[in-house]
């Protein structure tokens, strides 16, 4: 009896496209778990060591984090990569990438500050806050577009991505970059400050509010003039008086007038 083999090609590429999806959330998953404990606790301080060190490695994921959703970058890259896979693909290298960091890391002395009783607890406080105030902003914007979960889905059952409308609720109606703001709290809030985790906490602020005008510009890449009038209505951040992050000023030098805080789509946007 012949067995027809004409779609065996097709099978086993859509098999793959199954486990490259699945494979992905159980990496996201496994890493957030770890970045958890990492960001709470930290490495021991086990004595004075080269910061160059840690530098390197905050260094190690912050850069190719931005790079990927450059949208130069990213026209090259998805020559290769199927647009129903990208956000997989950005998703397996932030967290290959945060794993190095974590395998990489060592503590290092002094020992900034080390808290106990109701310092302690109040800084515990802030970075339970800072998670939850993250999973929420990411749930405002969609958290299965960071994962690349959303698209892989539509691609999973045949069906066609649609356009993606940014509408500013919730946090958003407030300031630009809730995201962004929570994870500084995980950086900052934390009983024992290293030198290590000084550095890293210094890289990754300078990092966060860099990737923070980046964002800005990528949106109103794909988004056009819409979301520049949203940038004139809202702070990138609470009581920022000047700069690319605080509300941006229209051409004549005033402030946009309040208006609907919709935001339509001007291209396709990742």
């Amino acid at each position: 009896m012949d067995v027809d083999t004409s779609d065996r090609p097709a099978s086993l590429r859509r098999a793959a496209g199954i486990a490259a999806g699945v494979g992905t959330h159980v990496l996201f998953a496994f890493t957030v778990w770890h970045l958890f404990w990492f960001l709470k606790d930290g490495r021991p301080a086990t004595g004075p060591s080269s910061l160059w060190r840690p530098a390197g490695l905050a260094l190690l994921f912050a850069v190719p984090h931005s790079l990927i959703l450059w949208p130069p970058a990213k026209k090259r890259l998805t020559r290769w990569i199927p647009g129903a896979f990208y956000g997989l693909f950005y998703c397996v290298v932030t967290c290959v990438s945060l794993l190095v960091v974590f395998a990489s890391w060592q503590g290092s002395t002094p020992v900034l500050w080390q808290l106990s009783g109701p310092a302690a607890a109040a800084m515990n406080v802030g970075f339970a806050a800072s998670w939850i105030g993250l999973f929420y902003s990411l749930h405002l914007t969609g958290l299965g577009y960071q994962t690349g979960l959303t698209p892989w889905l539509y691609w999973l059952r045949r069906q066609p991505q649609p356009r993606r409308d940014f509408v500013p609720r919730g946090a958003y109606l407030w300031l630009r970059h809730p995201v962004y703001l929570s994870f500084l709290g995980l950086v900052w809030f934390t009983p024992t400050m290293s030198a290590d985790h000084a550095v890293l906490t210094g890289l990754w602020t300078v990092y966060l509010f860099v990737g923070s005008w980046l964002k800005d510009e990528r949106l109103a890449y794909y988004l056009g003039e819409s979301y520049r009038a949203y940038q004139q209505r809202v702070p990138g951040y609470p009581l920022m008086p000047l700069g690319p992050l605080a509300r941006r000023r229209s051409v004549d030098g005033g402030r946009a007038a309040p208006s609907s805080p919709s935001v339509a789509p001007a291209r396709r946007a990742a």
